[in-house]
């Protein structure tokens, strides 16, 4: 039975979900609270029309929402200083910063970048636990049936085919992007759009 069954029903119902590397085992068993965190913030996410509506700037207003929840919670954003030794040389060797971590599970929230920020977060993943700091990689993005709400927004040129969504995810982590690591990816799916004032 794949572990993905675990999650509650609204989040399987709402989000597509994929894991790789038994991701779902790891979170649920081994950091109970932090996949609590991350169950609650899903289920009271919703994609609200205004903040498809106008341009985020530098942060999307869905990943901003996010954040801020989960901050709430303890999670931070964190840079990692690493380097790699070889006799008497000290090579830093810098990581992207992860937009949330807490307790060795790193998450990153892709919302409506260039698609090659996927191949940043997947090989700062791979680093990342390859060096014993990340036990879990998790990314939230978009399902690509949401095109249909942008396009009806007029919206649709802003949300292109070379941004972040789950069908340029895929093929990257399925040809090894993020090599070990254990990852888990939740796709927003139309479900959670809800209209606001």
């Amino acid at each position: 039975m794949r572990m993905i069954a675990n999650f509650p029903e609204y989040i399987r119902d709402n989000y597509e979900i994929h894991e790789w590397r038994h991701a779902c085992a790891i979170l649920t068993r081994d950091f109970p609270n932090e996949y609590s965190d991350i169950c609650d913030v899903l289920t009271r996410f919703r994609l609200k029309k205004s903040h498809i509506a106008v341009g985020g700037g530098r942060k999307s207003k869905v990943a901003d929402w996010i954040d801020s929840e989960l901050a709430k919670k303890g999670w931070v954003e964190k840079n990692f200083n690493t380097s790699i030794t070889v006799d008497d040389n000290i090579m830093n060797s810098p990581t992207h910063a992860v937009d949330c971590f807490k307790n060795r599970i790193a998450l990153e929230i892709e919302w409506n970048n260039k698609d090659p920020f996927f191949d940043r977060d997947l090989n700062n993943f791979r680093l990342l636990f390859d060096l014993r700091a990340v036990s879990v990689g998790i990314i939230i993005t978009r399902c690509d049936e949401l095109q249909e709400i942008f396009d009806s927004l007029g919206r649709g040129k802003s949300y292109g085919s070379s941004t972040t969504h789950m069908s340029k995810l895929l093929p990257r982590i399925e040809g090894g992007g993020g090599a070990g690591c254990p990852l888990l990816v939740f796709g927003i799916r139309r479900t959670l759009y809800a209209k606001d004032h």
